[in-house]
């Protein structure tokens, strides 16, 4: 039986909260890094997205969200996309191949997204169980379950 009265939370820190947080390099996302390729080769063509994208056959929205990560590319619209910037297939990988084989400080910030770092868990909730005024059953389904909190 817990001394806590019911609807309490506890909470049981896990490390000092003066801690810092040790920043963990995120590996880049093939989608991002093929996509950072297309926009470099098509600016540095001087192409527009309407351009490339009639060339290729496919949509420019859809090119706009292949360049910018959002999507993941069939290998046929990857090779449509690279033949439209005067590029092979096996070009357009070799290109993102070397992306990935740069070392990671020395990559391009991807773009939307903020430096991210994994943390250990700074304390632990410990959660009592109560019961439902109404049909005195118990309102959580586990009794003495625990919560990790960041």
């Amino acid at each position: 039986m817990s001394s806590h009265a019911p609807n309490q939370v506890r909470v049981i820190p896990l490390r000092p909260a003066t801690a810092a947080p040790t920043p963990v390099t995120k590996e880049p996302l093939w989608r991002d890094v093929v996509g950072d390729v297309l926009r470099r080769q098509r600016l540095a063509q001087e192409r527009t997205l309407k351009d490339v994208a009639d060339a290729a056959r496919i949509s420019m929205p859809y090119l706009s969200e292949l360049e910018r990560g959002r999507k993941e590319a069939s290998s046929e619209v990857l090779a449509a996309a690279a033949r439209a910037l005067g590029l092979g297939l096996a070009d357009l990988l070799a290109l993102a191949h070397r992306e990935l084989a740069r070392p990671a400080r020395a990559r391009p910030a991807q773009s939307g997204t903020a430096p991210t770092s994994v943390t250990a868990p700074t304390s632990v909730t410990s959660v009592s169980s109560r019961r439902d005024r109404n049909s005195g059953r118990a309102a959580t389904s586990r009794q003495g379950g625990m919560c990790l909190a960041a």
